[in-house]
């Protein structure tokens, strides 16, 4: 007999409790537009790894000592690029990332990939491959709760993350057979999801970060980001710093 599996989805980073985080808790965290994305992406297009980091201060503390060429430096604050980094933007850095180090800095996602690192096991997920993260947790682990954390943007829900989850939960709830019980905001995100499923490009585009990015000349990376099931990686955060495909 299956045990039953719960499911908590937080609308925002700052809904994470760090206490609350043992106990064989399985977290997978969004951040559609664009860290999770970018993580996933970047591995995808063969990065050797990626480090998620607080600020771009941490970013530079963090490349101290590394090789020359081995690394590279990618973050944004408030939309905006840092000064001396590559934009986080997956189809910009697919050309410049083979094989080297990714040393990430984002205002929400690398945040919550952070302040998430005290459970079992950590996840980055998007669109692009929540149906492979959904499969490798249904194999690997029994019983657990599974958080879902949606980054948000500085302390505000954001959609695109809330669609994320709710695909991811769709993938969970097609390939799992026995019973699942969801919070009330899990079960909003997954009938949100079902609702707007076939327009995915059109709900990221809408949402204010999506209309930031389109403003901005990046209508084709929202695009890109909305293929359900573009890639199999799956980015697990390891010794609580380093994020490989398992």
């Amino acid at each position: 007999m299956l045990n039953m599996m719960k499911i908590h989805l937080l609308l925002k980073k700052e809904d994470i409790d760090s206490n609350k985080m043992h106990n064989n808790k399985i977290v997978v965290v969004f951040d559609v537009l664009l860290a999770t994305s970018t993580v996933v992406s970047a591995l995808a297009f063969g990065a050797k790894e990626v480090i998620p980091v607080l600020d771009g201060t941490a970013a530079e503390e963090e490349s101290k000592g590394m090789e020359e060429g081995s690394f590279v430096l990618v973050g944004e604050y408030q939309g905006k690029t840092i000064d001396g980094f590559l934009s986080p933007n997956p189809l910009a850095l697919k050309e410049k990332i083979q094989g080297k180090t990714i040393i990430l800095s984002t205002t929400n996602g690398t945040v919550a990939l952070k302040n998430s690192s005290e459970a079992n096991a950590v996840y980055a997920a998007s669109l692009l491959n929540s149906r492979a993260v959904a499969n490798h947790i249904l194999k690997e682990y029994k019983g657990e709760t599974i958080i879902l954390v949606c980054s948000g943007s500085s302390n505000e829900f954001n959609l695109e993350d809330f669609f994320g989850a709710g695909c991811f939960i769709d993938s969970l709830l097609k390939q799992y057979n026995g019973e699942i019980d969801l919070t009330d905001s899990a079960i909003a995100s997954h009938r949100f999801y079902q609702t707007n499923k076939q327009n995915g490009a059109d709900v990221l585009k809408a949402s204010r970060v999506g209309q930031m990015l389109s403003i901005n000349g990046f209508e084709k990376e929202i695009d890109f980001i909305s293929q359900e099931g573009a890639f199999t990686v799956i980015p697990k955060l390891e010794g609580k710093k380093y994020i490989i495909s398992v």
